[in-house]
């Protein structure tokens, strides 16, 4: 369970890493396979408090996509290789075996954007399942990265 951690915060701080100095400050995703919420809902918040642009411009999952909840929505744009992933939430016991969090699902579902939340109910709700938001679909929520 430590190491599922510590490479979260490592995927974490690599997304802040690719942070690029520029006349307008962003913070772009080009690749994250999510993990553990904490190290995200950290990561998210200081990105919010910051100011600073989110461009996703690659897969963004799983816990990833709780940019989607901490960042306003006017700060987040996405490229043509946006890809946005969606799940129910789940967990881990001591054993290493995964169960569902529905109440956790419900809350998560509730936090996203209407139109995301629409989307992801139009295709049955978040489940075990990966749902893939991308293409003119992701576009017609969120603007085009200029």
């Amino acid at each position: 369970m430590a190491k599922a951690v510590l490479k979260s915060i490592l995927i974490a701080a690599a997304i802040c890493a690719v942070a690029l100095p520029s006349a307008r400050a962003e913070i772009r995703i080009l690749a994250s396979p999510g993990g553990p919420v904490g190290p995200f809902l950290q990561l998210f918040e200081r990105v919010r408090a910051s100011g600073e642009r989110v461009v996703i411009d690659g897969p963004c999952l799983s816990a990833c996509t709780l940019v989607l909840d901490m960042v306003p929505s006017n700060r987040i744009c996405v490229t043509r290789r946006a890809i946005l992933g969606f799940h129910a939430a789940r967990s881990v016991d001591q054993q290493g075996r995964m169960y569902a969090e529905p109440e956790a699902s419900e809350l998560v579902l509730q936090a996203y954007p209407t139109a995301v939340r629409d989307w992801i109910r139009r295709r049955g709700g978040l489940t075990s399942r990966m749902l893939l938001l991308r293409g003119r679909e992701l576009a017609a929520i969120y603007p085009s990265c200029r």
